[in-house]
């Protein structure tokens, strides 16, 4: 099996670039080729950036199912699809051949259309990283329902908020989930969301940690009971649901500047293309190689880079559940030596934290079956890049430094795994079909090289989202308003004196930590519903390890009788309401916040504190009540 697509030389991505911007559409139409498609398409791309509308493939019919799971079960049934490492080292560990997989993903999609799930329907799925976890969306996938996935460390309310958004009419999840030395009631949390939603009529719970869990009647069902019933139905087969190429296939929340949720909307065809095309060229992934991803499936990157990507290439994905610290800071690379990994994905949080514990950890392990090392979900930072490539690629494997967002499918910008040039803590070239622009403030165009600006998109791409769920204006006011007819990515970004693209951060109110996008107003909501609490701002402050930390400014009036244990509360609220990973990582109490006099909050004072800065605070003279900065930054943390 070879990749006809696949970039190897320098001189080629640059041919291929030129083909992508000169004709985007025979271009995308020729990697499109080598899908397995119901019915071609008429007319490969219909679009405008101003309502948004975007139609790529239009009137292709497929099922990405069948791309990622029947055309490999014929020419390669043997081939592992996906092994999964559990959380616990000592547990035993599993594997699924191509064979296997689709006769797996067809006994769910069985189950599903006996309770009821029919093509369009919704259906949130909450569960660990099990592998189960990547059956239940390939089988929403066979039969045309749209999956939603949600992650693990989300809360009640969270949860709530997403399935009534999307209007889901099932949900899959776990009786309970392992992480590290923790278990997590996800059965329990599913509970305490649904008092809330009316929509969904069935839960399928899967037994994982045998931990008690409430059953109510006509309502949750077990896993495997359903499992059975199939069983005992005799022929597992499931025909691949025909699917438009524009069809909705899933549903992903991420945080919005705004408190609310924002559903993004991946469809069929152009997401499958794009996130294959990305899989095989970034990561120059060959054949019989084994591919680490080590995110969690209820982000995009499990989706794009656990899921979809390396299984429609017929390639063998790692699934893990655990977390890299836990039984110790070696886990990461006992997976590599014991798996013979090839490629890992892994994140600049989980890097700079691996890098606290030293190196001990790292040398007795064997990591010469490494090729490629991966970095995902925030800029890595020099010393963590020069960390990860000399301790764990012994200087000789390329570094995929990737720039890309829930929104925009798959990788946008990057160097591709030892064929064009890498640069420490640079993103570097865009991926061919991607026209990168740099908006500078005057709101023009930022030409030639050394400049900087906001990072801007001009032409479409398959794998971009075509709309938030239930809500297209808030699609185009995120998107499309801030600059006419370009997608604004809501990232600052540098071009280098040889055309090297370093993405510097978001520009809006959304907070990166850890790689998982949190927003600020999201966050300031939850703390302003803790008792005693008046109002609160909320900004980023460099982190060692998450890269960006969260630092909350409270203004409280409730009586503290311990100012320590207030700010646990608090937290705690945080946590709740949106899960722990948004928790503060600091929390001053203030007496008020710098506010202009219409009213609203200058967190770009708040900022510069935050980072410790003391001097260049700007123009204060707009403020209602200057004094305020001054007594803020005498009670810094």
């Amino acid at each position: 099996m070879s990749y006809p697509y696949q970039i190897k030389s320098l001189e080629e991505y640059n041919s291929a670039y030129k083909k992508s911007v000169e004709d985007p559409e025979k271009f995308w139409a020729d990697i499109a080729e080598n899908f397995t498609w119901k019915n071609k398409w008429d007319k490969v791309l219909e679009w405008n950036f101003k309502e948004p509308k975007i139609k790529w493939f239009i009137n292709g019919k497929l099922n990405i199912t069948e791309n990622c799971l029947d055309r490999w079960a014929e020419s390669q049934p043997d081939t592992p699809a996906i092994i999964w490492e559990p959380n616990d080292p000592e547990s035993h560990r599993r594997k699924f051949s191509y064979k296997e997989l689709l006769l797996k993903v067809m006994q769910f999609a069985n189950v599903l259309k006996n309770n009821n799930v029919k093509k369009g329907d919704r259906v949130c799925i909450y569960m660990p990283m099990v592998p189960e976890l990547a059956i239940a969306v390939l089988a929403c996938a066979r039969i045309g329902a749209i999956h939603s996935v949600v992650f693990g460390g989300f809360s009640a309310q969270s949860i709530a908020d997403r399935i009534q958004d999307a209007e889901c009419s099932l949900v899959i999840t776990a009786d309970g989930a392992y992480r590290g030395n923790k278990t997590i009631p996800l059965k329990a949390i599913i509970d305490d969301a649904l008092v809330r939603c009316d929509s969904v009529k069935k839960v399928i719970v899967l037994t994982r940690v045998r931990t008690p869990v409430s059953m109510i009647k006509g309502r949750d069902t077990w896993w495997e009971d359903e499992i059975q019933k199939v069983e005992s139905e005799g022929n597992p087969y499931c025909a691949a649901e025909e699917m438009d190429a524009e069809d909705m296939l899933f549903i992903l929340y991420t945080s919005g500047s705004t408190g609310k949720p924002k559903g993004v909307v991946h469809t069929c065809g152009g997401y499958m293309v794009y996130a294959n095309y990305t899989f095989v060229n970034v990561f120059q992934y060959q054949p019989g190689d084994i591919f680490f991803c080590t995110a969690d499936i209820g982000w995009i990157t499990g989706h794009s880079y656990i899921v979809y990507g390396p299984l429609s290439a017929g390639a063998t994905s790692l699934m893990f559940e655990g977390i890299p610290t836990w039984p110790d800071a070696g886990r990461f690379w006992d997976i590599v030596d014991k798996h013979k990994v090839n490629i890992i994905y892994t994140a600049p949080t989980a890097i700079r934290s691996l890098m606290a514990y030293g190196p001990d950890f790292i040398k007795d392990k064997n990591l010469g079956t490494l090729k490629v090392l991966g970095t995902v979900g925030e800029p890595i930072n020099e010393e963590a890049w020069h960390w990860y490539h000399e301790n764990i690629g012994k200087k000789k494997c390329p570094v995929v430094d990737t720039w890309w967002q829930t929104e925009t499918g798959g990788i946008m910008i990057s160097n591709l795994a030892g064929v064009t040039p890498q640069k420490p803590a640079h993103t570097t070239l865009p991926i061919p079909g991607i026209q990168p622009v740099l908006i500078n403030e005057k709101g023009e165009i930022a030409e030639g090289n050394n400049t900087s600006g906001n990072l801007c998109i001009a032409f479409p791409w398959p794998g971009m989202l075509r709309t938030t769920y239930g809500d297209h204006e808030r699609c185009r006011m995120n998107y499309f308003a801030t600059y006419d007819n370009l997608y604004f990515t809501g990232d600052g970004c540098l071009r280098d004196e040889n055309g090297f693209y370093r993405i510097t951060g978001r520009v809006d109110d959304v907070l990166n930590v850890s790689g998982h996008r949190i927003g600020t107003a999201e966050v300031e909501n939850a703390i302003n519903m803790h008792t005693g609490v008046v109002e609160s701002a909320v900004v980023g402050f460099p982190h060692a390890i998450k890269g960006l930390g969260i630092y909350a400014y409270v203004i409280f009036n409730g009586i503290h009788h311990d100012e320590d244990l207030t700010k646990q509360d608090i937290s705690q609220t945080v946590a709740r309401i949106i899960g722990a990973i948004a928790k503060p990582d600091k929390i001053q109490f203030v007496n008020g916040l710098p506010k202009t006099r219409s009213g609203k909050i200058m967190r770009r004072i708040l900022r510069k504190i935050a980072e410790g800065e003391t001097h260049n605070l700007g123009d204060t003279t707009a403020l209602l009540d200057p004094a305020v900065v001054e007594e803020i930054q005498k009670g810094k943390l």
